[in-house]
């Protein structure tokens, strides 16, 4: 995921997800057979645990696989920790709260995402005070969160309107993407396919229905 990337591309990419407590022993092994799969275009890093040094050792890990093959890899909200494990960048959880600031202390080169549920207004903020995108979910039927679902109007209104790359995200299903595919940028996939017996076969059904 880069700031240029997706308005003038006419397939979503995919943004790959880690499970909330991926294994800095085992996880990296799965993750290579999910990327072996398929394009990804950013990894993000989801950690359940606030320890530092549990997160900085599954980064460890997962930096050098992911760099080596030119994918990004941002991290949940932990932008104290974006320069000190050599990330690409954060994504922030809080809608536009918190760009202006984060932008300021990682800089320009950064990427800076803002999940902004079902929010035009959020996004529209968050765009405004420098978010790289924005990303509106959940998209399918969920229990998780607010109970708030972005409809496609949303999407497609942002990328008429748009030009900031917009993330489709939260419980999506291959009927979900075929149907959202004309209107976003990027589908984030985690839970999605990490439930899944075999992740890598999810995520290549779940591409194939972008096509």
């Amino acid at each position: 995921m880069t700031k240029t990337a997706p308005q003038d591309q006419t397939r979503p990419q995919i943004y790959l997800l880690t499970p909330p407590d991926p294994s800095a022993d085992s996880f990296p092994d799965l993750l290579s057979c999910v990327l072996d799969a398929v394009e990804v275009a950013c990894l993000r890093l989801r950690m359940a645990s606030a320890v530092e040094d549990d997160i900085a050792r599954v980064a460890d890990t997962l930096r050098p696989l992911v760099h080596a093959r030119d994918i990004p890899l941002v991290i949940d909200t932990h932008l104290g920790l974006v320069d000190r494990l050599g990330l690409d960048g954060v994504h922030l959880t809080d809608g536009a709260k918190s760009v202006r600031k984060t932008r300021k202390a990682l800089g320009q080169d950064a990427i800076v995402g803002a999940f902004c549920g079902g929010s035009r207004h959020d996004g529209l903020s968050a765009g405004e005070a420098g978010a790289d995108y924005v990303a509106f979910g959940p998209v399918g039927e969920t229990a998780l969160g607010t109970g708030e679902r972005p409809d496609h109007d949303l999407f497609a209104w942002w990328s008429e309107m748009i030009e900031l790359p917009v993330v489709a995200e939260g419980a999506l299903t291959a009927d979900l993407v075929r149907a959202y595919a004309p209107v976003t940028d990027f589908f984030a996939f985690g839970d999605e396919i990490w439930r899944a017996p075999d992740p890598a076969e999810a995520i290549r059904a779940l591409a194939a229905a972008i096509d």
